[in-house]
């Protein structure tokens, strides 16, 4: 198979036919057919079905275009490589706030040591966010709270958070019943951690009485140990904040104590700056 016919082949799924795939790729309609027909011919097996105007991917084809997208990214990446020799190398990386403060020092500073001449571009946002950069292509890799359900992306457990509930000094809670008038501090909706508190809130049958939302985590754990109200925070965060004798720390209990940080990639392929980065997180 030379690149050429996969190229021709993509461009046919994504277009959803020859005429659209012909348009891409700046060629006459019957060139692009015939590039076609003689991928088949090289593979023995028919990559379409052919429905009326329209071309449907067979089995065979499906698996084929899952390595081609594969394919054709690493001979852009060697040709990027090549041509551009010694100049300016970046890897664009998206994180959650939480997983930037606490548990990316390390890592970037040995990544940094092992390969000076890449760049890190570091991006910080929500996990929905950052998901659907990865998977846009404007991201290289990110790290995101579990779950990541999106079918164009890879993944690997990065990190295992311990989730802790954070109050003003207080006797021991174990459910949300042993809050008074609770006031709930947290990020905006959609963030993993406020999702597990609120998780934690509607186990105990009840609702907190009020949600401020804060734009940081030194600012929720701030406002917590003013008496302001009470947040779920990563044990790994609060390790990092200073009055965090000033704070009640209670362990939450079951599945909901847990939650794994995820690099995410997508699933054309892993470039090699973020094999590198993989590798020394393992």
């Amino acid at each position: 198979m030379e690149l050429s016919d996969l190229r021709c082949f993509c461009a046919v799924v994504e277009a959803g036919g020859v005429i659209g795939a012909a348009r891409r790729l700046h060629r006459v309609p019957s060139a692009v057919s015939t590039r076609l027909r003689s991928l088949e011919d090289k593979l023995g097996v028919p990559l379409f079905t052919r429905e009326a105007q329209r071309l449907r991917l067979t089995e065979a084809g499906s698996r084929l275009h899952a390595y081609a997208l594969q394919l054709l990214s690493l001979a852009d990446e060697a040709r990027q490589a090549v041509v551009a020799g010694p100049a300016r190398q970046a890897l664009r990386l998206g994180s959650m706030e939480s997983t930037a403060a606490a548990r990316l020092p390390k890592p970037l500073a040995q990544f940094h040591a092992r390969h000076p001449a890449v760049e890190v571009e570091l991006h910080i946002g929500a996990p929905p966010e950052l998901k659907q950069r990865v998977a846009a292509g404007e991201l290289d890799a990110a790290f995101v709270a579990e779950p990541v359900a999106n079918p164009r992306l890879a993944s690997a457990c990065a990190f295992r958070e311990e989730l802790l509930i954070v109050t003003a000094p207080s006797a021991p809670v174990r459910r949300a019943t042993d809050l008074a008038r609770p006031t709930m501090l947290a990020f905006h909706e959609g963030c993993p951690y406020r999702q597990r508190l609120e998780a934690w809130f509607e186990r105990s049958g009840m609702q907190p009485d009020r949600v401020v939302e804060l734009a940081s985590y030194h600012a929720i754990l701030g406002c917590v140990a003013a008496g302001m109200g009470v947040a779920l925070m990563p044990r790994s965060v609060l390790a990092t904040f200073p009055e965090r004798r000033r704070l009640g720390q209670h362990p939450l209990a079951g599945r909901l104590g847990t939650i794994e940080t995820r690099l995410v990639w997508p699933r054309t392929g892993l470039s090699a700056h973020v094999s590198a980065l993989r590798e020394l997180l393992q």
